[in-house]
């Protein structure tokens, strides 16, 4: 990494950052992210553990608590789906790079974890005809411009069960909170044990077709349970967890109280005839890591 002053009549100092170390950077964090619980997460799990009113619930989060350490223990993957790598690059305006190839060091660092750490090959060529393509690769990379001169890097690791499950739909606003509500509510229900609860949720409101997903996407990999910076949203993801722990799933979707451990709530501004609304669920394992450059 370097300085340099970017050339024009109003020359203002710029990052140079090697897209080398963003390929290293990608391997570690996926690797990292398939192997390794994060800290909030297993705490999560051993308070849970405690509260849960269910016997068998109470030793499903106790299990997954020894899965967790063992998985360290021994370098090896906690789950068998290794899933597809997320990455969300969020650059800043000031940062440049050494050479061309940004995504293509992404998808490179991607590579290497799969075959350094033994991951799974869980993507295919082409959706209908199929095809594994062997290395995991492409990546879903999402790009966000930012001020500043940092590049933040958050690579997910998302698995099958739980993407399977998620839903989005374009509401109409008259549906209001309570429509928005029930629709998480239906969405977590239908998924059951399907999605390897307890589940973290990541719920989008607002934008466009497109935009609403990836709000979803991204609220998934915000702090284990921090709140929103609205407080009016930030006592919806209160109510509504409340509500959904009510359902009953409950851990393996075998009863209990603790069916989710966090839900994080994304809005967005949107058009007067619609109301988008996603819910991206994730696994129990929730595996994701990140590091700024």
């Amino acid at each position: 990494m370097s300085r340099a002053a970017a050339p024009g009549p109003e020359a203002s100092v710029v990052r140079v950052v090697s897209t080398d170390q963003v390929r290293q950077t990608v391997r570690d964090l996926y690797k990292q992210a398939c192997v390794v619980i994060n800290p909030e997460l297993k705490a999560a799990f051993e308070k849970a553990a405690t509260e849960e009113p269910s016997p068998q619930g109470r030793e499903i989060l106790q299990m997954l608590v020894a899965n967790s350490e063992l998985a360290a223990r021994e370098n090896l993957p906690m789950c068998q789906d290794t899933g597809i790598a997320v990455v969300f690059l969020e650059l800043g305006e000031d940062v440049r790079f050494d050479k061309p190839g940004l995504l293509e060091a992404v998808n490179q660092g991607v590579r290497e974890a799969h075959k350094e750490q033994y991951l799974r090959a869980s993507l295919v060529k082409d959706p209908l005809r199929r095809g594994n393509t062997g290395d995991n690769t492409p990546a879903m990379v999402h790009l966000d411009l930012v001020p500043g001169d940092q590049l933040r890097i958050v690579v997910g690791a998302k698995g099958t069960g739980a993407e399977n499950m998620s839903k989005t739909k374009i509401m109409s606003p008259s549906a209001g909170v309570e429509g928005a509500k029930a629709f998480l509510l239906e969405t977590v229900k239908a998924a059951g044990p399907n999605a390897c609860p307890p589940l973290v949720l990541g719920m989008g409101i607002g934008g466009n077709f497109e935009e609403v997903t990836l709000l979803a996407k991204k609220a998934l990999y915000r702090p284990l349970g921090s709140p929103n910076k609205d407080p009016y949203y930030a006592n919806l993801e209160k109510e509504w967890l409340t509500a959904v722990n009510r359902l009953g799933v409950g851990p393996q979707g075998l009863g209990g109280a603790t069916t989710a451990l966090a839900l994080h709530i994304e809005a967005k501004p949107c058009h007067i005839g619609a109301l988008p609304v996603a819910v991206n669920i994730d696994c129990h394992a929730h595996r994701h890591k990140e590091a700024i450059l």
